[in-house]
């Protein structure tokens, strides 16, 4: 018997509607103005969806029409470059896809997808493996992000960097990131869209009382900045420091869901700035915000230390403010293209 949210195939296992885009899928557009970014939004997302669903028909052995991935990416013109695949287990974590017909200068020559994790099927060991390096800010040495990185590189080496996008979800967001922090300390800043990108850190967003919330990031700062000081001659703080300031540049869009743990210290982060600035602490924030109190101490006692993924000079930060059911809802992938959406944007710059 088929659970709710899922569909018998008479010839197959039984699928989960959210993998079928005719049941799921941004229906209401029917039409991409590549000049709306609602719109852009939208399609990056459902080419991240479309990597999962790539995974998914390869676990299931769904091939030709009973393969359920196409449709999420010919609706919108593109056509599929290059798969991207794991070397330790096999398994589909990104893809490329390139446009096939546009009339339009904003719309992207080629989206670099990758997704998150995924809790069916053989892949599950492996990803969750990823997820341990990015929290211990490990992704770099893994053998997925040098596939990954090296696909990013042919496409601006064989494409040019105009109008390429990266675009990830959750683990498949760090992916991205890592991968467009890289480009952009050689100079080469693409477009990333980045769904609910993991923020590792103490859960001070979820903290009601907003005093007791500004105390603790004001004392943090306070802290971090201290320490970055006092380690002024460090080679190794000095180095995370100048990093970040190349970055500033870069503006990637972060797209994030406040009732969502693993991403929603990111609201905190950016605006805890602002509000230092408001309050003539901009000095101690700007110097606090380019490190880790982890870093620091490591590097203190001669260690050396990996720089944490979320550390952001800028970027372009949208907030879902649409209630969620739980949780899964507020992680998910699917949220980013409803079209009755409540979104808060705001560009955030390093100074």
């Amino acid at each position: 018997m088929a659970s709710e949210g899922q569909i018998v195939d008479p010839s197959g296992p039984i699928v989960s509607e959210r993998e079928n885009f005719d049941l799921s899928g941004p229906l209401h557009l029917t039409t991409v103005d590549w000049t709306n970014p609602n719109h852009r939004r939208s399609v990056a997302a459902c080419l991240v969806q479309s990597v999962y669903i790539l995974e998914r028909d390869r676990q299931e052995k769904r091939e030709g029409l009973q393969a359920l991935a196409p449709p999420w990416w010919n609706t919108f013109h593109f056509q599929l470059y290059r798969q991207l695949v794991d070397d330790v287990d096999a398994c589909v974590f990104g893809a490329i896809y390139q446009l096939t017909s546009t009339s339009s200068d904003q719309a992207p020559h080629f989206v670099i997808a990758f997704r998150g994790t995924i809790t069916k099927g053989d892949a599950f060991t492996r990803d969750l493996e990823l997820d341990i390096h990015v929290v211990k800010n490990g992704l770099h040495h893994t053998s997925r992000f040098e596939t990954g990185i090296q696909a990013v590189r042919h496409v601006v080496a064989t494409f040019g960097s105009s109008n390429v996008w990266l675009a990830g979800h959750s683990l498949g967001a760090s992916m991205a990131l890592l991968a467009g922090k890289n480009m952009a300390k050689n100079g080469v800043f693409l477009d990333a869209f980045l769904f609910n990108p993991p923020f590792f850190s103490a859960p001070i967003e979820g903290i009601k009382d907003k005093k007791v919330k500004h105390g603790i990031r004001i004392a943090g700062s306070v802290i971090t900045a201290g320490l970055a000081f006092a380690m002024k001659n460090n080679n190794q703080a000095n180095r995370s420091g100048s990093t970040f300031v190349a970055l500033s540049e870069w503006f990637p869009r972060l797209f994030v869901n406040p009732a969502d743990h693993i991403c929603s210290e990111y609201v905190g982060y950016f605006e805890h700035r602002k509000r230092m600035d408001e309050i003539g602490a901009g000095g101690i924030e700007r110097l606090a915000t380019q490190h880790s109190i982890g870093g620091l101490l490591l590097n203190a006692m001669g260690k050396q230390s990996e720089e944490p993924l979320h550390l952001l000079p800028s970027a372009d930060l949208t907030v879902n403010r649409t209630p969620a059911r739980d949780f899964k809802d507020a992680h998910g992938i699917h949220q980013w293209w409803r079209p009755d959406l409540q979104l808060e944007s705001k560009i955030y710059s390093f100074k």
